[in-house]
Order: structure tokens, then sequence, then C-alpha cells
């Protein structure tokens, strides 16, 4: 295949061409560690509103809705900032975006310090609360393409999944942080407003980081983008990969050049088109069916520990995420060795069957009900780390955040599901059958998985999106 001659374009003299090694591994930490750092926030501030929960609602007068409303604000927002900020970063950048979204969070963490007293505080921290979630969804869109596109392929399972990781931990941390400030006497303000601290540190940490050179490609700047490559790039294939990308990206400008049209830029309605709706398909209805049978569980298994003395609590609050984080961990270490399908399809297709049992077997030892549900906390969360590995790989390059937006959004529905539609559906159907439709959610994300998953593992992106884009 012969491709059109490559012109120059202009080079930001601040890159310089070539750099050390070490250079280059210090740069892939520190990438590495102020995205890990956005999902660190993710859990943080969905876990410090439990200690304080007792204090808000004495202090601000607020009833069960009020409460749920508040706890609730990050996932709408999360809906909404997930698509838009992917958007924006396929159109503007991932540079310039990092930075804003992160700006964002640090102003509405601090207003939670100013909430007032009143009939308005549950509307302001709703408000509040909301663009906290904006901003991390928008955390999910711009971090999740930038890292993969940094990362050399024989890593880059391994570096996405940690991003799961810090959810979990960020969510223990916050758990106990808050227990402990709350002990102390702490107010509730300055409890939950602690996040604000960490934004800062992580709002300041990603200055200078550079441009996504496959972003640099799609905007026609592929100087820039080789230069970028060989200032912070250290794997061969990764250079490869960028080569690929650019013949790629010229033989598509000089088709549409021929042809007399224009290479269509990022949009909701090119994630549905003929080329690109197998993807879209399998990255949301996978996030959508990994997390819903989770969040509709979670309230279920919380009433079983209790049987045993381990619900609510430091057990209850710390315990159960230790282990969903073990299976995350766990799946991190495989990623890259036993590849992405074989840790996504037969854990998806045992957990439907643990979600089975536990539904028709109505008079189960309580002590098989507890081990079945241990053992779909693990395997669920091994699965759900492929959530932030495969819409990252899957889509191409001009549609990376938007595609990646799109299909957090969506699981966030799963999400709100899991979390609102099951006390309803254990008040009018019963417990039993609450289960079986878990157990269908898992069932029907094991199809898809089955039916779509590729492997990823090893291959650049270029490769990937090409053969998963047809």
């Amino acid at each position: 295949m012969s491709y059109p001659t490559r012109t120059t374009a202009p080079v930001d003299p601040s890159i310089s061409s070539e750099t050390s090694s070490e250079f280059k591994r210090r740069f892939m930490v520190r990438l590495v560690a102020v995205f890990i750092g956005g999902m660190f926030l993710d859990g943080y501030i969905l876990g410090i509103i439990g200690p304080v929960t007792g204090l808000m609602r004495s202090d601000l007068q607020l009833d069960a809705l009020s409460l749920g409303m508040i706890a609730a604000g990050p996932l709408a927002g999360i809906f909404v900032g997930s698509p838009l900020a992917g958007w924006a970063t396929d159109k503007f950048g991932r540079k310039p975006m990092f930075l804003v979204d992160m700006g964002l969070f640090v102003l509405a963490s601090a207003a939670q310090l100013f909430v007032t007293s009143g009939d308005g505080a549950v509307v302001q921290l709703v408000i509040i609360r909301f663009f906290m979630g904006v901003a991390i969804g928008g955390e999910y869109s711009i971090g999740g393409p930038l890292l993969s596109e940094f990362s050399p392929p024989k890593l880059r399972g391994r570096l996405l999944g940690l991003t799961l990781i810090a959810w979990y931990v960020g969510f223990m941390v916050a758990f106990i942080v808050g227990t402990l400030l709350h002990d102390a006497g702490t107010p509730w303000r300055l409890v939950i407003g602690t996040s604000t601290i960490l934004a800062l540190i992580l709002f300041f940490a990603r200055f200078g980081l550079p441009e996504s050179p496959s972003w640099l490609i799609t905007k026609g700047r592929r100087e820039e983008a080789l230069s970028i490559a060989r200032r912070y790039i250290e794997s061969p294939q990764m250079h490869d990969s960028i080569t690929e990308e650019i013949d790629l990206r010229m033989l598509q400008e000089a088709q549409a050049a021929e042809n007399k049209t224009k290479i269509k830029g990022a949009s909701f309605g090119m994630l549905f088109s003929s080329q690109y709706w197998r993807t879209t398909l399998f990255t949301s209805g996978f996030w959508f069916c990994a997390v819903t049978p989770y969040f509709a569980i979670a309230t279920f298994a919380d009433e079983v520990l209790k049987q045993f003395g381990f619900g609510g609590g430091w057990a209850g609050g710390v315990g159960l995420s230790a282990l969903a984080a073990a299976g995350v961990v766990t799946t991190v270490l495989l990623i890259d060795r036993l590849g992405r399908r074989i840790l996504t399809v037969p854990g998806q297709w045992l957990c439907a069957g643990i979600l089975l049992i536990i539904g028709v077997w109505a008079n189960a030892p309580a002590i098989l009900v507890l081990v079945l549900f241990l053992a779909f906390s693990f395997f669920n969360a091994g699965y759900t780390t492929m959530t932030q590995v495969y819409p990252a790989e899957v889509f191409p390059g001009h549609l990376r955040g938007v595609g990646m937006g799109f299909a957090a959004a969506f699981s966030r529905i799963g999400a709100a599901l899991g979390t609102f539609a099951l006390p309803w559906a254990i008040s009018n159907i019963g417990m039993g059958p609450s289960m079986v439709v878990a157990a269908a959610v898992a069932l029907l994300g094991a199809v898809l998985s089955q039916w779509l998953a590729p492997e990823t593992k090893g291959r650049t992106l270029a490769e990937i999106s090409a053969d998963f884009s047809h």
C-alpha cells in the first residue's frame, strides 16, 4: 500500500527532539499518577459522605430523600460530564481539557466548605456535588484516552486497570478519614471538603503535560506529534504505532480529497454509524451490565453480612471494598499476561450463575449465600476492571474521548438502576425474583462479551481500532 508523501508542519520550539530513558520513565510515572489520582477522587467523594451522614442529617434537618439526592448528585454529574468532556477532548485536545476538568473539581470541592444552613442547604449541596460529578465524568473520557495513547502495548492494560484500584482505595481512604475526623469532632463541611486538598495537588501536577500525539495526528499536526513522541515515549512499538497512525490518516485525507469530501470530526452520531456501532454497543453494553448487578446486590449483601456481625461500621465500609479491590488487583496483575478476553467472558458467565442460584434457592443456608456473594464481589470487580481498559483501546483516535464518555455515561444509568430500583423490586416482586433480574442483566453482558469482546493484548491502538471498526 502506498501513502501520500508526508509534509512538514511547524514544530513547537519548546519540544526537544530526544530525551533520556530516565526522563521518559519519570514522565510515565507522573502521567499515571495524575490520572489515577482523579479516579481516587471519584471513590473519595462517594465514600466521604457515609461517616458524616448523621451530622449532616441533624445539622440540616435532612430527610431520607434529601440525603439520597445529595449522595446521587455526583452520579448525575458523571452522566452529564462524561459525554460532554469526551466530545470536548476530541475537539480541543486532551491537554487543555485535562487541566480545565480538575480546575472545575477544585472549585466545586472548595464550595462545599461554604454551604449555608437552612432551607437552601440541600439545593446547594446537590448542585455542588453535581458539578463535582461532572468533573469526575471528565476524568473518564479525558484521562483514559490520554493514558492509553502514551502507554506501551505491553503495559497498557495494567496501567489502565490501576485506575479502578485507585477508585476502591479512594473509597476506603475516605471512609477511614471521614470516620477518624468524625470521631475527633470535626465539622461535616470540613470533612467532605478534604477532597479540595487532593484536587489542588492534582491540578498543579497537571501543568506542563504534553498533548497526545494520537490527537495531534487527527488534527494534521504530524511533525509536532513525532516530536512529542521522541521526547516522551520510550517504547519502539509505540513509535511504530504513531507512524502507522500518520500513514493511515494521510491515506484517509487523500481519499477524502479524491472524493471531494471532508473527514468528519468527532460526534455522537458517528458512534452509531455502520463503521462504529459494534464498538459502541460492546463498550456501553458491557459497562452497563457489569455495574448494574453490583449496585443492585449491594443492599442485599449488607443485610446478609449483618447476620454474621460484619454489616456496617468498619467491616462493612472497608472490608467489602477491600474484597472487591482484591479482584481488581488480581486482574491488573494478569491482564497483560493472560489477555483481556479470558479475564472478561468467563467471569461474567460465573457471576450470572451465582446470582441465579441466590435468586432461585430461597432456603439456601445463610453461610452459602454469604460465600456466593463474596465470590460475586471478587469476580465482578475483576471483569469490571475491563470497563477502564476496553473503551480506551477499541475506539479510534478521533472518537476515543466521545466514545469512552458515552460508554461511561451509559453505565451510570445502570448504577442508578441498581441503586434505586432494588428497594422497589424487593417490595413488589420479592428478594428472589430481584436477584433473578440481576442475573439476567449479568447474563446479557456475558452474551454480549462472548460475541464482541476482542483480544487486544500487546496490540497497538492503530491495529485494534482498524480491526474493530469494520
